[in-house]
């Protein structure tokens, strides 16, 4: 079974068992919804818990579990990493990604020519994401994911074919 990353537990809140999230997620409300079962990556492997709330406080989400309702039983997830199935992830519209699928694919011009790999997504202060491609022998190059650079991301061949303009690269 395939788990897909979705969030990091970054502190404990209050005395009642919420969680202070650090969220990797466009779809919060989804996947923090009562009675939803997400998992835990502990030293035990993963644990599912089952959603019991879910609220946003200043800028984060704050989350309990059914059966963890005390700040001593979550404080052993603290900084632990959140998860859902991989089959219960929402299917994007055509030409959207997640992050985990771009990871890994191989980045070339639109001529063919090999630029490198791509070994993360970055955000930007609200503009666009951009792709972290790692080149041989030379520093990592920062492509904008929008469609005037990224021409075409082929998931089953992974490759990504860009158009370069003048010191992108």
């Amino acid at each position: 079974m395939r788990y897909v990353p979705i969030g990091k537990i970054v502190n404990t809140h209050g005395l009642k068992g919420e969680v202070k999230v650090e969220s990797w997620s466009d779809f919060d409300d989804v996947r923090y919804e009562l009675g939803n079962t997400i998992y835990v990556e502990t030293k035990e492997g993963m644990l599912p818990l089952q959603v019991a709330s879910y609220r946003i406080h200043k800028n984060h989400p704050l989350v309990s579990f059914a059966d963890y309702q005390d700040i001593n039983a979550v404080e052993p997830f603290k900084f632990c990493v959140l998860y859902i199935k991989e089959e219960d992830r929402h299917t994007l519209p055509e030409g959207k990604f997640y992050v985990d699928q771009l990871i890994g694919l191989k980045v070339y011009e639109v001529n063919g020519d090999y630029i490198g790999e791509v070994i993360g997504v970055e955000e930007t202060n609200g503009a666009q994401k951009n792709l972290r491609v790692q080149r041989e022998g030379q520093k990592d190059a920062l492509i904008p994911n929008v469609p005037a650079f990224v021409k075409k991301v082929d998931l089953e061949k992974q490759r990504i074919e860009i158009e370069a303009i003048e010191g992108l690269l």
